[in-house]
């Protein structure tokens, strides 16, 4: 990977320099590492100002590594690939977070740690074990705090509030990690967060969410969420990528949980509309329909209905709804588990 500019970069016309080379920047960002001792889960998510690009594919992802079952490294700030893997090494023989960031800042691959940022958490049996770090010579504003299960960081910074409110609503939702995270990000969602992306009256211009279980495989993560806009777009940007990184997860939690049986059938159930506007789901070639549940959603994953089918045709009003309508239809087994699946125009 073609090797990045380091400090003395970002005090040479820095606004110009994001909007001529886009990716130049792409390393700084607020982000937010964490483990689930209970499940074993472990997480990771971020955004930044920095686009989707042949360096940046996936924009700001770039700067996470998950390891299931052992934990996850961000090494954002002056982005560089050397001291990346040599993070992921050293986790792997066993380092601590600490330990880790310890030998980074030692053996840096050209030298200068003090333009970079670090979080690492890993998962230690279950017995987590977080550390950040900060460079001095990082853009302001700039800052970390670890705790036991969990890492959070930023540079060019709007100011604290970020962090803070990142680390407020990680601690204070309920639900999965993937949700906690989520919730995270969203305490950053506040024009300038980053604060280059001011001008596109956004957060960041790129987000991601991962979650990996103990078993996953390294390339193939349970939860592996992200939004980039591309390369060169200027001026207001139409959808935070913070929100667009919601929708995207809204939509994948629809069936988060419900497990593939083979080949589920598609489309087996007949929808359509009569003439008092009323759907009705005609369920003659699903066997066993009666006791499952029908789960109806929107395209951005919201639940609009859940409801236990009991008879052959099923009628469902969705009134106040919007005319010429997508929607999305689940049908479950009680051991959750898809009889059918599909889509239909209301």
């Amino acid at each position: 990977m073609k090797t990045l500019t380091l400090a003395l970069n970002y005090c040479i016309a820095a606004f110009a320099l994001f909007f001529l080379v886009p990716d130049i920047h792409a390393q700084d960002t607020f982000s937010i590492v964490a483990i689930d001792s209970v499940t074993g889960e472990i997480g990771s998510a971020g955004a930044s100002c920095v686009s989707s690009s042949t360096t940046y594919p996936h924009g700001a992802q770039i700067i996470s590594d998950v390891m299931p079952g052992i934990g996850v490294i961000h090494t954002q700030a002056a982005w560089l690939a050397a001291n990346q893997q040599n993070a992921h090494n050293w986790m792997m023989l066993g380092l601590s977070p600490q330990q880790i960031i310890d030998s980074l800042v030692a053996h840096d691959a050209q030298g200068n740690p003090t333009t970079r940022q670090y979080g690492i958490t890993d998962y230690n049996g279950g017995h987590t074990r977080s550390a950040g770090f900060t460079g001095v010579n990082c853009s302001d504003y700039k800052n970390d705090t670890a705790h036991l299960n969990y890492s959070i960081q930023g540079n060019i910074l709007l100011g604290q509030q970020i962090i803070d409110s990142i680390q407020s609503r990680f601690l204070n939702t309920t639900g999965t990690l993937g949700d906690r995270l989520m919730a995270a990000l969203q305490g950053a969602k506040v024009i300038g967060a980053d604060t280059r992306c001011a001008v596109h009256h956004t957060s960041s211009e790129s987000s991601f969410l991962r979650v990996a279980k103990m078993t996953d495989p390294t390339d193939s993560l349970y939860l592996d969420l992200w939004m980039a806009y591309p390369a060169g777009t200027l001026g207001i940007f139409p959808v935070d990528p913070i929100d667009s990184l919601q929708t995207l997860y809204n939509l994948w939690k629809t069936t988060n949980g419900i497990r593939e049986t083979g080949n589920v059938p598609v489309n087996v159930v007949k929808v359509y509309t009569d003439a008092a506007g009323t759907t009705l789901f005609d369920f003659t070639l699903c066997k066993d329909y009666k006791n499952c549940q029908l789960r109806i959603f929107d395209l951005f994953g919201r639940s609009i209905l859940a409801k236990s089918v009991s008879s052959r045709i099923m009628r469902v009003s969705l009134t106040n709804r919007p005319s010429r309508e997508i929607l999305i239809y689940q049908v479950i087994r009680q051991d959750q588990t898809f009889l059918a699946k599909g889509k239909f125009l209301r």
